[in-house]
């Protein structure tokens, strides 16, 4: 797994758990935090995929 990928999924992990105590406590402020979450699994499967197309094309095809 990419170094960078890692660091988004944890990133998404830890944004999410802000989410879910905000919420909890009763802030709005957990908006931001979800907004937070979504970005950084996109930010994942955009590494993750990268990597991938990288190498498959890096494969000899025989």
């Amino acid at each position: 797994m990419p170094r960078l990928a890692l660091y988004a999924l944890v990133v998404c992990a830890l944004a999410a758990a802000a989410a879910v105590l905000s919420f909890a406590r009763g802030s709005w402020l957990g908006v931001v935090w979800v907004l937070l979450a979504g970005l950084a699994s996109n930010m994942a499967w955009f590494y993750l995929r990268r990597a991938k197309l990288r190498r498959d094309a890096a494969a000899p095809t025989s």
